[in-house]
C-alpha cells in the first residue's frame, strides 16, 4: 500500500478564492488552521483533497496546481471515497481531525471555477473539524484511526 502523506498545505484570508501554498500550518483545536478564512466554530474547519484528483484535473487540460481548488491539505495515497464521515485521522506527530462532510453544495460559481474551468471540491472535497491541535508540515504522514 502507498504511504499516506501530506503533499501540500495551503491557506487563504478570504473564502471562495484559491489558496497559497505554505510549508507548515498550525491546527487549532475546534477552530481549524490558524489564519485561514475557513477556520471557526463549525464543521468545515479544514478541507482535504487527493493530490491524485488534482493531477487528474491537470490531465483533463485544466491549468491547476495545489491550492487552486481552495483545499487546505492535499494528500497522497488516500482514496477519500472509502473514508466514512466520523473517521478520525492523525496528521503529523500531534494533530488529529475528524471527517465531518464529504463534498459540498456550491450555490454560485466562485473565482476558482472561473479560473480553473471547473471545481472538483464540491464532488471530491473532504471536510473535517480539529480534535487536537498541532503543527503539520508537507511530507508528514496521515494515519487513519477509524470512527470516533
Amino acid at each position: 500500500m502507498t504511504d499516506m502523506k501530506i503533499v501540500s498545505l495551503a491557506t487563504s484570508r478570504k473564502k471562495g478564492t484559491p489558496k497559497t501554498t505554505v510549508s507548515e500550518v498550525s491546527l487549532v483545536r475546534e477552530h481549524g488552521i490558524d489564519g485561514d478564512a475557513h477556520a471557526g466554530p463549525w464543521h468545515r474547519q479544514v478541507s482535504f483533497l487527493a493530490a491524485e484528483s488534482i493531477e487528474a484535473a491537470r490531465k483533463k487540460g485544466l491549468d491547476v496546481t495545489f491550492g487552486n481548488f481552495a483545499e487546505n491539505i492535499a494528500t497522497e495515497g488516500i482514496d477519500w471515497e472509502t473514508v466514512p464521515v466520523g473517521t478520525r485521522l492523525d496528521l503529523g506527530d500531534s494533530a488529529q481531525v475528524e471527517i465531518t462532510q464529504k463534498g459540498k453544495e456550491c450555490h454560485n460559481k466562485c473565482a476558482i471555477y472561473y479560473m480553473a474551468g471547473d471545481c472538483i471540491m464540491p464532488r471530491e472535497g473532504i471536510f473535517a473539524r480539529v480534535l487536537k491541535g498541532g503543527d503539520i508540515r508537507c511530507g508528514e504522514p496521515v494515519r487513519i484511526l477509524g470512527p470516533s
